[in-house]
């Protein structure tokens, strides 16, 4: 008997069993929270009913599928995508970029930075070029500018980092837990690879612990200059756009207070 299933419906079905198995939820669970049978739901997994639509939505919902991959499945099920990818320039994301100025300009005089799913540096407030010139001439770096590769860079900020092995190990453990709903794309996978290369780079391993601090933070040293940042990320709530969803403004806090006199008077104004 021949397999009467078409390719678009395998893929969507292999697309669909993926997503469980890193979301970690059986038939069964998915079946229940999209309110499905889990009859249905193996007979779509597996190839033999075509999903609607609506129900690619409702099992990406169920999946917490981020957008750029919620196309994906649409396109795996034979239908268009749903969700724009627009510039960050465009028209549409105005009261995008006007919130982030309004983030970045609350931030000062600490540094604050706009970051794609890729950790490329969109934007930044004017605290941050002039904490990373007092280590670093960024200008001088293979474009386009990326926050990790400037950490991790011997020719960036990597010699001026104190606390290095902890901060690397945690950078890279983060490309994979904040990445758009932890999913790191190829392309941050080609990034940790690059960051990997570099001389100092973290073997695998559980996070090195910081003391009393709640947080690792970033420790910069350079003579008798001697910082410590930590830092909070933002994200834009209920996006419907790529752009708008893989945003993040990483927002740098001094963790003590001989950083907190150095941003007041080195790092605000100007």
């Amino acid at each position: 008997m021949s397999d009467r299933r078409t390719p678009a419906r395998r893929a969507f079905g292999l697309l669909l069993k993926e997503w469980r198995r890193v979301r970690r939820k059986s038939q069964l669970t998915v079946a229940l929270e999209a309110e499905v049978s889990p009859r249905h739901l193996s007979f779509v997994e597996s190839g033999r009913s075509v999903p609607s639509r609506d129900m690619v939505q409702t099992l990406a919902e169920a999946l917490d599928v981020p957008l750029r991959e919620r196309n994906a499945l649409l396109v795996a099920a034979g239908y268009a995508p749903l969700y724009p990818e627009r510039a960050l320039a465009s028209s549409d994301l105005i009261q995008v970029r006007r919130a982030l100025t309004r983030l970045l300009d609350h931030q000062e005089p600490y540094p604050a930075v706009v970051l794609d799913r890729q950790w490329n540096v969109l934007e930044t407030n004017r605290a941050a070029p002039k904490l990373f010139a007092h280590f670093a001439d960024l200008a001088a770096l293979p474009g386009p500018r990326n926050l990790l590769r400037s950490m991790f860079d011997p020719s960036g900020l990597r010699p001026w980092i104190a606390n290095w092995d902890a901060v690397a190990q945690t950078l890279v453990q983060r490309v994979f837990r904040e990445a758009v709903a932890g999913i790191p794309d190829p392309r941050v996978l080609s990034l940790l690879e690059d960051l990997r290369a570099y001389p100092g780079s973290p073997a695998p391993g559980p996070q090195a612990t910081t003391g009393d601090l709640p947080f690792h933070p970033v420790q910069f040293q350079k003579g008798v200059l001697s910082l410590s940042f930590f830092s909070m990320v933002t994200t834009v709530g209920a996006p419907l756009d790529i752009t708008a969803q893989e945003l993040r403004i990483e927002a740098f806090f001094p963790s003590d207070d001989e950083t907190e006199r150095f941003a007041r008077e080195h790092l605000a104004g100007g």
